[in-house]
This record gives structure tokens, C-alpha cells and sequence, in this order.
């Protein structure tokens, strides 16, 4: 993997996970109790062997730079290994990177540098785990110019990303940047179309050439639809060949066994919406969860507060009623103190439940106080939050709505610092 620059595309507005990019970039949204969206793939990335890696952001990236600088800075120059951070610089022009493509041009002289054989592009805010080797070998194998990762969606979703149209050998014949209407479907899958997953690898003089010939400024809209018919473009489906062998220890028995886990290697999730990113992370609970952070060779790396371990307490002194804290089906994160009950959610850093609160399916974010008797169900609640005594949300929609978001799904949002 020596002979690959990798980019991640940070820049995005991220403006339907409002409020949760009020204050920082879309990849810098907390996931998981512990993680940022970003760190997903940049483990990716590590676990592929991949280390020579540029990230671009754009929007509000402080608090996304302030994660890489104090989670990633694992590379060894010597080596040639980097992970570097690179804002737009106006380099060639005055303009703020104005797509994904023109990000990639304004800084064609890393690529010189770097001389590199092949380009993978990769976006900062998906939910995933790929062997990206298995994806560069794929585009070997078949000479091809181009290669775009593509996974199955139902029909009913083609209008939020970019359709393709291939042939049996997967090579791409056409491509529908957010179809509306009638949307190319899988041959024999007529409610099932191959979309986008914002994954591609170039061969690097392709590359270079057409971002210097072409003023074409975004991979999906402009240059992939450009080059169907002017290089040999394929497919690489997804589910079909990304398969990770990954390990999770379980009690079988008397006995500790370790056993195969490879079926989350066809998970995949763009978490482009509030919704999306609730159902994200509810699909990290439970008894058996969609997408596994336990496995032991594929490992998801982060920044990790030095925090003390999470606390549950229980008390049942003569007099008041009995205080029994405990987490089930959840994901509870270091410093976090639970005296309540917790059901189906993902609680942060330095969370404290208290006594007599209930909360369900819901994700909570650091530094949150939920306070005594409080009912938080289906909600999000950004970090820095004070949650007054017998407070309710998620139980009254026509009053929550006065106050907060409310997602499709009926997910309450409360913003950062709501509850002061």
C-alpha cells in the first residue's frame, strides 16, 4: 500500500445534522460514546496499512483538528508515514475548496510530491468497516482506470445518492447523480439500485490530467459521469467483496471462546441526516448489534480522555426508596456516573445519570448531567447540558417542539449548552 496517497474529504457543511455542526465539521460529530464520525475511517485507513493520508477540511474545522492533532499523531515520518491537515491555502486560486474534485486540484502539488501510483478518495462521515487493500487489489486486477465503491440501497433511496448502471463484469456504463425519477436498477433487482458510497481509486496520471484539463469540480456531479464513456471504469460492489475476518471473545459455556465475526462487513451507513445518525448509533447496542466495536483485529482507534472508570451505583438506605443504577443493551464511556436506569442508548464521557432517571434509545454526549426523576426518551443531547429534576423529553412532542428539533423520526434534539 506504499505506492497510495489517500484524501479524506472533510470539508462538508453537514447542515442536516444541524444543531450538532453548529460548532464543528460534520467528521467531528462524537459517535459511539468515545468516537468522532472521522475515526472510522481513518481506522480504516490504519488497519488497510495505509499511512500516508491527507485530510481536507473547510468548514468549522477547529475541533476536528484539535481530535486528529491529539488521537492520530501516530505516524513515523521516518518512514514516510503522515497524516497531514490541509485547509484550503489559495494556492490556485482565491477560492475556498468549491467541491470534492477542486478540493483534490488546489492541491495537485502533494500528489507531485508524493509520487504516488494510485489516488484513493475516501469521505470523512461514514459508518463502515473496509479493507481498502482488497479494494486497490480489485482495481489492479482489472487494469482499470477508475474504480468507485458502490453498495445496494432500496430504490426508494436513489435520490440521496449517485446511482450507477453497470454490466455483468460491473463494469459502469452510466451514472444518475440523485435520480428522482426512475433511477437504473440492478439487473434482476428491480427495487434495488448500486449507489455511491463517495469511494474511488485513480490511477494517478489519469487523475492529474483530467483535474488540470477539466474545470469539472465535484467527483459525483461532474468528473465520474464525465469519464464513463473516456477511461474503464468499474464497480466495486461492496457486500459482494469486502469481507473482514474480525474476532470478538464471548463466554461459551464454562469456558471463553473466541469466534469469527465478519457480519458487520457489510455494514455501511451515511449519516448525512439526524435520523441516520440516531439509528447510527442505536445500531451499537443490544444484545447482538449490526456494527461491532469489540472485534480484535480490525480495531477502531480514537483520542481517549484519561478518564476514571464508569461508576454504577446502588443504594438502599433505611428510609427512601431503592437507587439502583445500571446500563442495559448500552454503550456506557469512561468518567460516566449512572445512578438510574439506562436502556438501548450510548452514554459519553463524564456522563452522570442520576438517581430515579430513566433513559432510553437515546444518545447522550459529554459532560451531561440528566437529573433526578428526568424521562429522556429517543433523544440526542449535545454535550454540556444540566438537565433540570423531572425533566421530560421525547414524551411530549408538541412541547419538545417549542424548544428543540425534532427529526422526521420524532428524535428529539436538544443543542449544546441548552440546559445551562
Amino acid at each position: 500500500m506504499k505506492d497510495v496517497l489517500t484524501f479524506i474529504m472533510a470539508g462538508g457543511r453537514g447542515e442536516r445534522l444541524m444543531p450538532l455542526t453548529q460548532d464543528r465539521a460534520k467528521p467531528a460529530v462524537p459517535f459511539g460514546g468515545i468516537y468522532r464520525i472521522i475515526d472510522l475511517v481513518l481506522s480504516n485507513c490504519i488497519n488497510s496499512e495505509l499511512y500516508k493520508i491527507i485530510v481536507l477540511p473547510q468548514y468549522k474545522s477547529q475541533s476536528l483538528t484539535d481530535h486528529l492533532e491529539n488521537g492520530w499523531n501516530i505516524f513515523n515520518q521516518k518512514l514516510g508515514h503522515f497524516l497531514k491537515v490541509v485547509p484550503p491555502q489559495q494556492r490556485i486560486s482565491g477560492d475556498w475548496y468549491q467541491g470534492t474534485a477542486d478540493s483534490i486540484r488546489q492541491n495537485i502539488y502533494l500528489i507531485e510530491q508524493s509520487m504516488a501510483h494510485y489516488i484513493l478518495i475516501l469521505s470523512g462521515d461514514h459508518i463502515y468497516k473496509m479493507d481498502y487493500g482488497r479494494f486497490l487489489r480489485y482495481h489492479i486486477d482489472r487494469n482499470a482506470d477508475v474504480t468507485v465503491g458502490l453498495i445496494e440501497q432500496g430504490r426508494d433511496m436513489a435520490h440521496h445518492f449517485g446511482v450507477a448502471e453497470v454490466d455483468e463484469d460491473y463494469r459502469i456504463h452510466g451514472f444518475q447523480e440523485k435520480p428522482t425519477k426512475n433511477p437504473k436498477t440492478i439487473p434482476g433487482s428491480p427495487n434495488k439500485v448500486l449507489v455511491s458510497m463517495g469511494i474511488y481509486i485513480f490511477k494517478t496520471d489519469l487523475l492529474l490530467d483530467l483535474l488540470r484539463l477539466t474545470d469539472k469540480n465535484d467527483f459525483g456531479k461532474d468528473l465520474i459521469p464525465y469519464l464513463i464513456h473516456k477511461s474503464d471504469m468499474y464497480a466495486y460492489p461492496f457486500k459482494k467483496e469486502n469481507v473482514i475476518e474480525d474476532y470478538e471473545y464471548t463466554i461459551h459455556g464454562d469456558r471463553e471462546k473466541e469466534i469469527g465475526n465478519a457480519k458487520d462487513s457489510s455494514y455501511w451507513r451515511d449519516i448525512g441526516t439526524l435520523d441516520a445518525y440516531w439509528n447510527a448509533n442505536m445500531d451499537l447496542t443490544g444484545l447482538n448489534p449490526p456494527f461491532n466495536l469489540y472485534g480484535k483485529i480490525w480495531p477502531i482507534n480514537t483520542y481517549q480522555l484519561p478518564a476514571p472508570p464508569a461508576k454504577f451505583n446502588y443504594s438502599s438506605e433505611r428510609g427512601e426508596d431503592i437507587r439502583v443504577g445500571k446500563a442495559l443493551d448500552s454503550i456506557v464511556a469512561p468518567g460516566s456516573v449512572i445512578s438510574g436506569v439506562v436502556r438501548n442508548s450510548v452514554i459519553s464521557y463524564y456522563d452522570v445519570i442520576r438517581s430515579w432517571a430513566q433513559v432510553e434509545e437515546s444518545v447522550i454526549m459529554d459532560y451531561v448531567v440528566v437529573g433526578r426523576y428526568c424521562k429522556i426518551k429517543k433523544a440526542i443531547i449535545d454535550k454540556h447540558n444540566i438537565v433540570p429534576p423531572k425533566t421530560e423529553i421525547g414524551y411530549n412532542p408538541t412541547e419538545d417542539k417549542k424548544k428543540f428539533t425534532i427529526t422526521p423520526r420524532g428524535i428529539v434534539v436538544v443543542p449544546k449548552g441548552f440546559f445551562k
